[in-house]
């Protein structure tokens, strides 16, 4: 058993940016040399998440639109009484997505659908610099 990790950054605009990470991903888990075992992808910070979608526009608006449902920017939130900083909402936000997602590899592939990618989901409002790392885990 093996396990590699990689380190990535990635500049994003904020307020729901979403950035397909599976070519990074499946790049990095063929150089592992890993041919059965897990690919774990996680975002720092408290503003943005990872899951998975069909990454095409349609989709893309429509998360955004969900969450905007859910997490609404223009209420009170507790975080912004305390810090002013104009996005409790991307807390909220991300929390509801997660910072993690686990995928399997199987004979040396992310074991995807077909029209699914791995995302990155920014919601912070305002650009950012963000850190994604994988590891890669198995034989």
């Amino acid at each position: 058993m093996k396990a590699i990790t990689f380190e990535e950054r990635i500049s994003t605009r904020g307020d729901g940016d979403t950035k397909d990470l599976t070519p990074d991903v499946a790049r990095r888990v063929e150089e592992s040399g890993v041919r059965e075992g897990t690919a774990t992808v996680f975002v720092s910070g408290s503003t943005a998440g990872v899951t998975t979608i069909e990454f095409e526009p349609g989709v893309v608006r429509d998360l955004r639109d969900c969450l905007e449902r859910l997490a609404p920017r223009d209420i009170p939130y507790a975080h912004e009484e305390a810090w002013h900083d104009g996005n409790g909402h991307s807390h909220v936000r991300a929390g509801l997505l997660g910072p993690s997602l686990v995928v399997p590899i199987q004979n040396g592939r992310l074991a995807l659908g077909r029209w699914q990618q791995i995302v990155l989901v920014d919601f912070d409002n305002r650009p950012r610099k963000r850190t994604w790392t994988l590891t890669v885990m198995g034989i």
